[in-house]
């Protein structure tokens, strides 16, 4: 009776020991293309590979494809592009992938996964969302590139380059050679750019914005004033060299502050499209809060300009900080943190110097010059009004209206000239030009400082109380 008992114990080891071998058979089967591609390339069986990981925002992902491509291009390709299919991969890391599709027969090889990233306003390029290639380190060694992006709706919002390889340093020497390619062939340098945040989960977005192109002359500002805006930005961008020859620091912060409506983004504008070669960096609205990662991709790309729209409203908030909000003082430090030999200028604007005094007296430096954009004089409202003219046949005497718009800001005059084209038009639509008359402009006029147009005439920058209170 014991002799058979150990006899049947015996069978059911053998039989399990036989399951088992199917089984690690059928998953060997079902992951050997994948398994083979990789170890055959190494040279190295899978748990013998080493990987070193480089993480990036997910904006960075045209440049980790364009630093690969590079260095595909110097070193070669051995083993073309491969993907992984099958698993939740949404969930695994590659080598965790890898390890699945050798154990588990989980993964297989598959075809290279593709998105598109923008490199430019109306450019993009198709780059690697998964997959790997097989080339070889700067020393000869063989090593595999892995690409992986973002994917933020399985909490994945970093793009990652992973480098395989037998040798620790051969796959190191590649990732930090790929590395100084992508600095070489940054797709984000000379560009404008404006953080944003995402729909999902708040994540913050680099898009690509159109430089802009403004004439000297479509720049309405008192005299003087549009030159000494220029010499502390253009001027020392053309001079950077000569000025750290000459111990002196690039960085800077130019402050415009006025009323609203009277050109301080207008200003900017301009200054973007003298500006070329610069990298253009904008904050506005809740992407305040990424100051810190604007300023460092500022010094990364210089010659650069940080633009902070009303900047006045991080200041708001003072619920950490007396005199100003947190978001404001993580500006300083932002600012503060760029070394004075990096050619940055940090551009603000603001409707209400006053919510700044305070914080930026406590921290001198930071902002070296802070020009006024004031309310247009006589001078300036009649310029204002032959710049929004043209195009048009103006048969009106405009002295009338200069003097009637007194107080009013260069959006006000923007938007008489456009409600007195409405007019003519509409009053006239036989004419092959529009021609503006002065019946045109008086109505126009009359109609947007008439008392039910209070509130638009606050939209437009030219309230009573701002009349009143120019500063």
């Amino acid at each position: 009776m014991g002799e058979e008992h150990e006899l049947a114990g015996a069978l059911a080891r053998d039989l399990q020991r036989i399951v088992k071998a199917a089984a690690d058979s059928v998953a060997g089967a079902q992951s050997n293309e994948l398994i083979d591609r990789v170890t055959g390339h190494l040279g190295v069986p899978l748990a013998q590979a080493l990987v070193v990981t480089r993480v990036f925002e997910d904006w960075e992902h045209a440049n980790i494809q364009a630093g690969v491509d590079a260095y595909l291009a110097e070193h070669g390709t051995v083993t073309d592009w491969f993907g992984i299919a099958g698993g939740q991969r949404g969930h695994e890391d590659l080598v965790g992938m890898l390890v699945a599709g050798r154990n588990h027969g989980l993964y297989e090889l598959g075809a290279v996964d593709y998105r598109t990233a923008a490199i430019g306003p109306e450019a993009a390029a198709d780059v690697v969302q998964l997959g790997l290639v097989g080339t070889v380190a700067p020393d000869g060694a063989r090593v595999l590139i892995g690409v992986r992006g973002a994917n933020p709706q399985y909490g994945q919002l970093q793009c990652r380059l992973e480098v395989l390889s037998g040798s620790r340093s051969a796959a190191t020497a590649a990732r930090d050679r790929i590395e100084q390619l992508m600095v070489e062939h940054d797709v984000l340098r000379g560009q404008v750019l404006a953080f944003g945040v995402s729909e999902h989960r708040g994540n913050e977005l680099l898009t690509f914005l159109p430089r802009p192109t403004l004439d000297e002359g479509d720049v309405v500002l008192p005299e003087g004033v549009l030159d000494a805006v220029e010499r502390h930005t253009i001027g020392i961008a053309e001079q950077g060299a000569r000025l750290l020859a000459a111990g002196q620091h690039l960085k800077r912060g130019l402050l415009l502050h006025g009323p609203p409506g009277t050109g301080k983004t207008h200003t900017v504008r301009y200054l973007m499209g003298r500006l070329p070669g610069s990298t253009v960096v904008v904050l506005t609205g809740s992407a305040m809060r990424f100051v810190a990662k604007a300023a460092t991709l500022a010094r990364r790309l210089q010659p650069s300009v940080v633009v902070v729209e009303d900047v006045d409203l991080i200041a708001e908030d003072r619920s950490h900080h007396s005199g100003g909000g947190p978001l404001l003082f993580s500006l300083l430090d932002a600012m503060d943190g760029v070394g004075g030999d990096a050619d940055v200028t940090f551009l603000l604007t603001t409707n209400r110097a006053s919510q700044l005094e305070k914080a930026l007296a406590d921290r001198p430096g930071r902002v070296d010059l802070a020009v006024e954009i004031p309310l247009p004089d006589a001078a300036g409202r009649a310029a204002l009004l032959e710049l929004y003219s043209r195009g048009l046949n103006v048969t009106a005497d405009l002295a009338p209206v200069v003097e009637a718009t007194e107080g009013v800001t260069a959006s006000f005059v923007k938007e008489l000239l456009r409600r007195a084209t409405l007019r003519a038009i509409t009053a006239r639509p036989e004419d092959p030009q529009v021609t503006i008359v002065d019946a045109d402009l008086a109505e126009a006029l009359a109609e947007m400082k008439d008392a039910r147009g209070a509130l638009t005439r606050s939209l437009l920058g030219s309230s009573d109380q701002e009349r009143r209170e120019p500063g």
